[in-house]
């Protein structure tokens, strides 16, 4: 059977579950004829919220092999990166030339933050001819703001947002207002007299949240960590950390 021409790829960030497709994501889903998704393992637990999301507009959800990474702190870190999504585009590319149609990827939080998709996606579309959209979708800072009831920035002033493995370097250069993301784990030394605000696996039945000062909390920190990655087999958290005001 020849496949249906190919249409707009959707890229749509769908916050942390069903819960947060906004209706804009609903109509792009909606349009979709399937959902393209990653498997980076056997046992991959995340696909099912995928399939959640996907399921109430009766779409498949086409399972690609993730290419496998070099994960262990390469000495080229932006080349490692760079042959992974150029491995993941040839991936994606064979599954939309034999099916054709319309794809949508779903994009936890939001596309505009620490994710490859829109990368990706932009070559993809390049190479095969063909548009696409982006969709956005509540990120993990604003739900880690709403669901600690604070706002993340001190009034008129800057919040910076960088990975746990740069958060050092944010110090070390005068930010006082920090998110992290992408943790490998929560490393907090010299931080001690700093305000944390600490969220995992947000908006999922095994949420976890801890707020306090760094010295008291962060045995809370490490243990809820730990409790949220046994309940769900997997952990994503995030956190904001604030300097003491200057005296």
């Amino acid at each position: 059977m020849t496949p249906a021409p190919l249409g707009p790829i959707r890229i749509v960030g769908f916050g942390m579950g069903p819960q947060h497709v906004t209706p804009e994501a609903a109509a792009a889903l909606a349009a979709s004829d399937y959902v393209i998704a990653a498997r980076k393992s056997d046992d991959d637990a995340l696909l099912a919220i995928r399939e959640a999301v996907a399921g109430p507009f009766g779409l498949e959800v086409v399972e690609v092999r993730d290419p496998e990474r070099d994960r262990n702190n390469p000495a080229d870190y932006p080349q490692a990166v760079k042959a992974w999504h150029a491995a993941r585009i040839t991936a994606y590319a064979a599954v939309l030339r034999e099916r054709g149609g319309s794809a949508a990827f779903l994009v936890w939080g939001d596309p505009s933050l620490y994710d490859s998709v829109v990368r990706i996606v932009t070559a993809l579309a390049r190479e095969l001819g063909v548009d696409f959209e982006v969709v956005p979708g509540v990120s993990a800072p604003q739900l880690l703001a709403a669901r600690h009831k604070i706002v993340l920035h001190r009034v008129g002033g800057p919040v910076h947002i960088t990975t746990g493995r740069h958060l050092a370097e944010a110090v070390a250069s005068g930010q006082t207002n920090i998110v992290i993301m992408l943790l490998s784990a929560v490393e907090l030394t010299g931080l001690e007299d700093w305000q944390v605000w600490w969220g995992a696996n947000l908006g999922t039945p095994t949420e976890e949240l801890v707020a306090g000062t760094v010295a008291d909390v962060e045995p809370a920190i490490q243990a809820a960590r730990a409790r949220a990655k046994d309940a769900a087999g997997w952990v994503m958290d995030l956190a904001l950390l604030r300097a003491p005001e200057a005296q």
